[in-house]
């Protein structure tokens, strides 16, 4: 029954400032009006929902206020620099993950992911996720990208 995530919603203060952000990340503006503008993640599979709101500062709660994309190893491989050439900033999600640890991989054994953070102008939280292993009993601890290359080579 169930294919797939159609969409999400993140509130916005400013919605021309977010169209401008979301438009950095190269989505495609699927629709648009005056309070809400819909971004194609995957045309006809996925959208995001930026809504104009004066009720934007909800406290921050990964349950809340939290998109991850899907990307390519490859893609999270060079993200940081992508990001970084489009003036948006790396930001530290977990205590020992600072932006130069990043991307990093998440320890959700029996799945491993790396994963790389950073936020919209509303401090809306966003993620880069690319699967490393899926469904494989390994414990490991979270590590950084680098780290977790050099030692399943």
């Amino acid at each position: 029954m169930i294919k797939g995530l159609y969409e999400a919603h993140l509130p916005v203060s400013n919605l021309a400032n977010s169209i401008e952000f979301y438009e950095k990340l190269e989505l495609k503006v699927a629709y648009r009006s005056s309070r809400v503008t819909f971004f194609w993640i995957e045309e006809g599979k996925s959208w995001l929902g930026l809504w104009e709101s004066d009720t934007v500062k909800t406290p921050y709660h990964p349950a809340l206020r939290h998109i991850a994309f899907h990307v390519s190893l490859e893609d999270i491989q060079k993200a940081k620099e992508w990001l970084t050439e489009k003036g948006i900033e790396v930001v530290t999600s977990f205590e020992d993950f600072p932006p130069e640890r990043q991307p990093l991989v998440l320890d959700n054994n029996p799945q491993a992911h790396a994963a790389i953070y950073f936020k919209d102008p509303d401090g809306n939280s966003l993620e880069f996720i690319a699967p490393l292993r899926l469904n494989f009993e390994e414990q490991f601890k979270m590590m950084s990208l680098e780290e977790w290359n050099a030692s399943n080579k």
